[in-house]
């Protein structure tokens, strides 16, 4: 007699609670409707079984039936441990806050099953001694033969269990980085950003270093990013680190985080040449390549802006003779386009050619990348500023908060007032997008208007049209403003700040 007849109506029970099990679960889990639909199915196999056994014992073949019959009491015990362990680890444990890694589940139901096969075999009268005995043996020539296999797995089961590398991390392995996708038994697969899915096998990683990018105690996934300048020594380090740094800093520049703030430091002096690393924090490593593009080139722009170039080993061949004649045409074409962008401002109207000439030979270069603010509210700058190419937002700031007044197009002027009286800045200015600029100072500006003294009143009443134009704007957009804007006033400001006599 089989063991299996022994227990024909637990069985029964059995199959009936593990039926119900799998259709509560297909209800309230549907994400997990594949094991469950696995688990049904060998249900409907176990059933099969079940009814094969009556069948085939009733036409004689009682030792087929009674083979039929403990393979449906096996895979009965089987189905109901495997949704039991569904239900328990992936219903009942979340709903008390207690997630443990899918590992433990999988030992725990394979503990199960191995016990259910033990007290099943003890039922049917197996010895359990020899058989432990035996397997043993088998056990120990299998696992010299698949050491490599079963350190894999071994290694997945400690991954797991003191949470080493969990799914959703962003993990480094060598010149490979990507999200952690899947923590399997044998192996962990990594998805870079070329969407490739990179296999790395469990045992590896167990016995070698890797980097999880962020850190345990913060959710937040901040990664500090280093970027390298070679610059000449001749600038003072102090300087050359603030204008690293608030070329990020002035910037609106995605996924780059304000806090913990970029920094900037010299790390290496040779050969004449400084070594600066400016380091920000990202707050999203996927885009770590375009990000770190989007602030060299800020980075850049400000260094360019404040005369400070990229220095680089270099060779050079030079020819008097050729050499001269182009940079003398080079600077002939230079000083053209200069003069040529001079001649569309309304605010240069009233100078001649010569002196056109001369204001431009004073013009500098000074490039802006969207997001860069030009010029601040309440700074004071004696400068100006003419568009060539691109577009700058104007701002209004009070109490806290930003009003857009205006969007200035390439050929339109701004600093004029902090250049011709000193005043601050009535505005903020910001790049709305990559910005080509010439900045004229009031030094190279003073000769012209000292040659020529009678040209301030007609500035004068240029500038008082455009600070009118101006307030107009800012009272359309709900900002308030200051009618301070006759030419006469202004002419007074000019002549004071230019020391020139009445």
């Amino acid at each position: 007699m089989s063991a299996t007849s022994l227990f024909r109506a637990e069985v029964a029970t059995a199959m009936a609670v593990a039926l119900a099990l799998g259709v509560l679960l297909l209800a309230i889990r549907p994400k997990d409707r594949a094991s469950t639909r696995n688990a049904l199915v060998l249900l409907v196999v176990c059933a099969v079984a079940g009814a094969a056994d009556t069948l085939v014992g009733s036409m004689g073949a009682r030792s087929f039936a009674g083979i039929l019959a403990d393979a449906s009491t096996v895979l009965a015990g089987v189905v109901l441990i495997r949704l039991v362990g569904i239900l328990v680890f992936r219903v009942l444990l979340p709903a008390v806050r207690v997630s443990p890694a899918r590992i433990v589940e999988d030992l725990v139901t394979a503990a199960l099953m191995i016990a259910w096969g033990l007290v099943w075999l003890r039922v049917a009268g197996v010895d359990l001694g020899s058989l432990i005995t035996t397997s043993a043996v088998i056990t120990g020539v299998v696992a010299f033969s698949m050491q490599e296999t079963l350190g894999n797995i071994l290694g997945g089961v400690v991954l797991q269990l003191d949470q080493s590398v969990r799914v959703g991390d962003w993990m480094k392995v060598d010149d490979t980085s990507g999200i952690v996708v899947e923590i399997r038994w044998r192996y962990t697969a990594v998805e870079t950003r070329n969407r490739e899915t990179v296999v790395i096998p469990n045992g590896w990683l167990v016995k070698n270093r890797f980097t999880i990018v962020g850190s345990r105690a913060d959710r937040s996934p901040l990664w500090r990013r280093w970027l390298w300048f070679e610059l000449d020594v001749a600038h003072p380090p102090i300087r050359v680190c603030e204008i690293l740094v608030k070329s990020v800093t002035d910037a609106d520049i995605p996924h780059v985080a304000r806090d913990p703030a970029p920094s900037a430091v010299l790390m290496k002096v040779e050969h004449g040449i400084g070594r600066y690393a400016l380091r920000y924090f990202l707050d999203d490593p996927r885009p770590d390549d375009v990000t770190d593009s989007v602030v060299r080139a800020h980075a850049m722009a400000s260094l360019t802006r404040h005369g400070i170039p990229i220095a680089s080993p270099r060779e050079e061949r030079l020819l008097v003779k050729d050499n001269e004649a182009h940079r003398a045409a080079q600077r002939a074409e230079g000083l053209a386009r200069r003069q040529a962008a001079l001649a569309k401002v309304d605010l240069f109207a009233a100078l001649s050619e010569d002196e056109r000439a001369e204001l431009a030979g004073h013009l500098v270069d000074a490039p802006f990348v969207r997001g860069d603010t030009i010029t601040r509210q309440g700074a004071v700058a004696h400068w100006l500023y003419l568009i060539v190419s691109g577009e700058a937002d104007v701002w209004h700031e009070a109490g806290g908060e930003r009003t857009h007044v205006a969007t200035l197009l390439a050929g339109n002027v701004f600093g004029e007032m902090g250049m011709m009286t000193g005043e601050p800045r009535r505005a903020t200015i910001t790049a709305r997008t990559d910005i080509e600029c010439y900045r004229l100072d009031k030094a190279g500006f003073e000769k012209v208007l000292r040659s020529r003294p009678d040209i301030a009143g007609e500035m004068s009443r240029v500038l008082a049209a455009r600070q009118s134009e101006l307030t107009d704007r800012r009272e359309a957009a709900g900002a308030g403003a200051r009618r301070d804007t006759h030419g006469e006033d202004i002419l007074a400001r000019i002549r004071s700040f230019f020391g020139l006599a009445d």
